[in-house]
């Protein structure tokens, strides 16, 4: 029997990685999308039987993906593949009328558990070819985009895990931007912190294996009464409390996202000292101060929000040019593997 199969993600490493260890059966009748919209379109199109489907996407996301499913009664059977594992997340995709959740990177094994209860074998995946890697150290190829992003999704996930269970709260993941950017456009990859808003932010270097760089965490002023809330401090809010609040939110992301970056390319970082670049001041006079940390670097920016509380968080991952060439390499092994 033929099944149609569609996997929406708008990574296509994502698409690749999940495409290699489905079923021989199903790679005849084998549809891609890289956002909601597109899903819809091809469902639409299509007798589509499995649908595998990401949840933090643009244009359409996966929770809008599912509701208009619901709404529209389509019957196929959909599987979550995502890297925001908080609870709520799967309770949220599960009663929206998912049939199941697989976090990523995708477990061949989950996945063939999944499968089995439907009488289907899982192949042995085949090895796919190297990404190639860059000729210099300073570029970064579209693909090679792509895989930063995904990774990043993926650490990005397990970091508002952990932030969702300590705060009991559901934290909106975003899609992280990965570019090659001059010191003078630090700015402009961290436009969603409003001009108006003046922040505070804390930067932490980190090394490990030929790859090293800073994370710049920043969190606007007004968020701190909604932080000293939810981690139930009732005093008054001073500056040094408001410090020991930034310091702990920084601990808990900057920690968990370089831990799940570093488990996917098989790395590991060490972390130094936090240092408190400024409090309540604006993005613009942090960054023109602390300019001559940074030159060229390899910027991967995190977004973090919380639901329903009027927190606002950035994440800037800072590597080095020289760490470019090392992470070509890592996911080119990576891919091979």
């Amino acid at each position: 029997m033929t099944v149609a199969v569609l996997i929406c993600d708008d990574s296509n490493l994502a698409r690749k990685q999940l495409a290699r260890i489905l079923p021989q059966e199903w790679q005849s009748q084998l549809f891609f999308a890289g956002h909601g919209a597109e899903a819809l379109e091809t469902l639409l199109k299509h007798n589509i039987d499995w649908l595998f489907l990401d949840l933090n996407m643009p244009v359409m996301d996966g929770y809008q993906v599912l509701a208009e499913l619901k709404q529209r009664q389509m019957q196929l059977n959909v599987v979550v593949v995502s890297g925001d594992v908080q609870p709520e997340a799967i309770e949220r995709v599960k009663s929206l009328g998912a049939l199941d959740f697989i976090r990523k990177p995708v477990d061949s094994a989950k996945l063939a558990q999944l499968m089995q209860q439907h009488a289907i074998t899982v192949q042995t995946p085949a090895k796919t070819a190297p990404l190639k890697t860059a000729t210099a150290a300073v570029e970064l190829s579209a693909e090679m985009r792509d895989v930063l992003q995904e990774l990043t999704n993926v650490a990005m996930g397990q970091a508002g895990d952990l932030l969702a269970r300590l705060l009991n709260v559901f934290v909106k993941l975003p899609i992280p931007n990965v570019n090659l950017i001059e010191v003078s456009e630090l700015h402009m990859a961290l436009a969603s912190v409003e001009h108006e808003s003046t922040t505070s932010a804390v930067c932490q270097g980190f090394i490990g294996g030929g790859v090293s760089g800073e994370a710049l965490l920043i969190l606007t002023d007004s968020s701190f009464k909604d932080i000293a809330r939810l981690m139930n401090y009732q005093g008054e809010l001073t500056v040094k409390v408001e410090l020991e609040l930034l310091m702990d939110i920084a601990n808990i992301l900057i920690g968990a996202v370089l831990k799940g970056l570093a488990e996917q390319i098989d790395m590991s970082f060490s972390q130094g000292h936090p240092v408190v670049l400024g409090q309540h001041a604006t993005v613009s006079e942090l960054i023109k101060a602390n300019a001559k940390r940074w030159k060229k670097t390899l910027a991967i920016e995190l977004s973090y929000g919380i639901e329903n509380y009027h927190i606002s968080c950035d994440l800037l991952l800072l590597f080095t040019e020289d760490s470019l060439k090392t992470l070509n390499y890592k996911v080119a092994f990576l891919l091979e593997g």
